[in-house]
């Protein structure tokens, strides 16, 4: 079976989609599967790409069909990028379409009608009644100037669970939902690093706890929620810092603001991305893993960050009760007490973090890897 998925951008700066994009792409390929991505990206997001994949099981199966990162005038037209696209999915058996907002996506769709070929999208909670009420007119703008056409065209519509599906009812599209989350690689958790990453890292965290966040730096992430959960604990939890790892999408002037405006700029610390074995050192340094995102579809560090052994405090807006259903870590509202709350709980009580620890591998482990959700893709794409 030849199939193509059609992502934006492969930069792993962008965030989940991606990382799924390429890891599902590759457990299909671990089936036999002749699998494609058709993407946009240049030499420097080419190379960051494949060095925070390099330890994906069957990564070099992947066929890649790569576009000079877009100039404004490809941005809007896709001239590069449908041409490519006409190429790669003359003879595929099924497109996979990742996220909403881009022409290439939209031109895919198009295309792959053209040719007959079923296809489907997975808007990786870009459709969400959060996310649509950001730049709300532009979005329904954009509905009705192909959009919808190539939402409402697809096969199935993929929602990584059973959240997300409820929460695109407002747009009522003409195609079913299909639920099947994201995962792991167990072989990238096999061998886990040893302890000591923040200390070398920033030798001021030596002998320190961490709360540690890994994300995005943008507004949907909750960091101004962390940083006041943050600062009502940071007086009775002396030995314990916060870490923030991820690039910047915008909210990283804001949040160092506010850090300064509560007076925890010394227990703070920003250290960029992380990816491949850096990420990793840092997961199993960290004490627990807090995200009170406004927004996920699914998060993938959350999972990682389980597959680890780590605690997790998170958001009811992650949509993953399972963290809390299986006593993996607390899942809690978006008010900061809230998230205080959990963080106190799981930082004073050892014993408990530990169980919460081996619970969230127990989890992830049983539930939640790409060979498994690669087989319910296949079956998706035939119908079954």
């Amino acid at each position: 079976m030849k199939i193509v998925h059609v992502i934006s951008s492969i930069d792993p700066a962008q965030g989940g989609p991606q990382g799924g994009c390429v890891r599902l792409a590759a457990a299909q390929s671990a089936l036999g599967h002749d699998v494609h991505i058709v993407s946009y990206g240049g030499t420097e997001i080419r190379k960051r790409a494949f060095r925070s994949a390099a330890q994906v099981p069957n990564f070099t199966q992947i066929r890649w069909h790569l576009l000079p990162d877009p100039d404004r005038v490809e941005r809007v037209l896709c001239l590069k990028g449908s041409a490519q696209l006409r190429s790669v999915l003359r003879d595929a058996s099924f497109v996979h379409v990742h996220g909403v907002w881009e022409p290439i996506l939209k031109n895919a769709a198009s295309i792959a009608r053209q040719y007959h070929i079923p296809y489907c999208t997975e808007p990786h909670g870009m459709l969400d009644v959060w996310s649509m009420k950001q730049k709300r007119l532009k979005k329904r703008l954009a509905l009705l100037l192909g959009y919808r056409k190539m939402l409402d065209g697809a096969e199935f519509t993929l929602a990584l669970n059973a959240d997300e599906a409820r929460l695109l009812e407002p747009l009522r599209l003409k195609t079913p939902n299909l639920i099947i989350p994201n995962g792991i690689f167990l072989e990238e958790f096999a061998e886990l690093p040893a302890k000591g990453f923040f200390g070398e890292r920033i030798p001021q965290l030596d002998g320190k706890r961490v709360i540690f966040f890994l994300s995005r730096l943008h507004t949907k992430k909750g960091l101004d929620i962390l940083a006041e959960a943050f600062a009502r604990i940071a007086r009775s939890h002396p030995q314990v810092d916060l870490v923030v790892a991820g690039p910047d999408a915008g909210a990283r002037a804001g949040f160092l603001s506010l850090v300064n405006q509560l007076g925890i700029e010394n227990r703070v610390h920003l250290i960029g991305p992380l990816y491949g074995v850096d990420k990793l050192r840092a997961l199993v340094d960290a004490s627990c893993f807090c995200l009170p995102s406004r927004q996920e579809g699914f998060s993938v560090a959350i999972t990682e960050a389980l597959a680890c052994g780590l605690p997790a405090v998170i958001s009811d807006a992650c949509h993953f009760p399972e963290v809390g259903a299986t006593n993996a870590g607390i899942v809690v509202s978006l008010d900061p007490t809230d998230v205080a709350s959990a963080l106190a709980h799981v930082l004073d009580n050892p014993a408990v973090a530990l169980i919460m620890g081996q619970n969230g591998r127990r989890l992830v482990r049983e539930n939640y890897t790409w060979p498994r959700i690669a087989e319910l893709t296949i079956q998706g794409y035939c119908g079954v």
